[in-house]
């Protein structure tokens, strides 16, 4: 059996839409706000998350014995070691400063070949 195409309901829905009344302009509304909604909520939702993601980011403090990433804790759950200064009981007493170590390097010659 073959469907008749609602032209009562497609009518209606154009008048509605060309005419100036408040129906017209309520749906138009309502129209505009559901998409500026779908079209702007992913925007601001990845927003959210990234400063979200900068804020924990902040928070986060490496082990200086093991390396193990922790946040808000005075000591490191996986070795025990001290993150407020960083001394404890698998890491060195002290620490050196990277801009004033020294690397030496000594030149070898390959004479395999």
């Amino acid at each position: 059996m073959e469907r008749k195409i609602p032209w009562v309901w497609i009518v209606l829905g154009c008048l509605l839409l060309l005419a100036p009344g408040t129906f017209g302009r309520l749906f138009l509304d309502l129209a505009e706000g559901l998409t500026l909604t779908v079209l702007v909520l992913p925007l601001l939702l990845g927003i959210g998350g990234f400063v979200g993601w900068q804020l924990l980011q902040r928070r986060l403090k490496p082990c200086p014995a093991c390396g193990f990433v922790s946040s808000g804790l005075e000591t490191c759950p996986a070795c025990g070691a001290s993150l407020a200064n960083g001394s404890g009981p698998s890491s060195p007493a002290e620490f050196i400063d990277a801009s004033t170590a020294t690397i030496d390097v000594e030149v070898v010659d390959d004479e395999r070949n």
